[in-house]
């Protein structure tokens, strides 16, 4: 966590690395690892307010689709007073939460999304295993007007390059970061349960690959 990163307005593409949130399905582009973004002397220390930043996740299948939200653990990122220059966050995968159910329903399916029940520990993220996720900054880019972000996002050990639309802000001694709408591919980070372009013969008992998520991060001068 002490390489904070994120080289505003330098790198020119990301993983989740090809085009980004260009497609139809908003898909982030990812492609492989990049180097984080280093910050330059002058640049200030912000920590992440973990009260006041939230991750929302969408998954869905043919019968239809489960919300809920993930916490951001910790995160710290340097900037000046016109841009952000590096940075690194960390998302606590044991808080994975399901907003859409009550009762058991909503129990069960978050045990089963953490891997806490016995013989289905793999087949989502096995947060015993796998606690924590990062995602370390690599670059911002502008394209067509739109500010992209990119950074290596790291869960169950692998890590691939994203990159999708956010918009930046300072007031006063606070950032926000806040994200359109996009997806990532799942199976890319080895998340493959009842996913079609992996398994056969599902028919319509298959899960999208596609994650929905939707970030925003509020951090204030060290």
């Amino acid at each position: 966590m002490k390489k904070l990163l994120l080289n505003v307005f330098v790198v020119a593409s990301l993983g989740l690395g090809f085009t980004a949130c260009k497609n139809n399905n908003n898909e982030a582009e990812t492609a492989d690892a990049k180097d984080a973004a280093t910050a330059e002397a002058e640049a200030m220390e912000y920590k992440v307010d973990t009260t006041a930043s939230t991750i929302e996740w969408q998954g869905s299948k043919p019968t239809g689709n489960h919300t809920g939200t993930i916490a951001v653990k910790e995160g710290t990122f340097m900037a000046t007073d016109s841009t952000i220059q590096s940075g690194t966050f960390v998302i606590d995968m044991q808080s994975i939460e399901v907003t859409d159910l009550e009762g058991e329903e909503k129990s069960n399916l978050e045990a089963h999304l953490m891997g806490t029940v016995e013989g289905k520990e793999g087949d989502f993220f096995n947060v015993q295993e796998y606690p924590e996720a990062t995602f370390e900054v690599t670059g911002i880019t502008e394209e067509e007007g739109t500010t992209m972000l990119q950074g290596n996002l790291t869960m169950k050990e692998v890590t691939k390059n994203i990159s999708f639309p956010v918009t930046i802000s300072k007031n006063n001694d606070t950032y926000t970061i806040s994200s359109k709408d996009f997806s990532i591919d799942r199976t890319k980070w080895n998340v493959n349960y009842g996913s079609k372009s992996v398994f056969e013969g599902l028919g319509d008992q298959f899960i999208n690959d596609e994650i929905q998520l939707t970030i925003n991060l509020e951090a204030k001068k060290a």
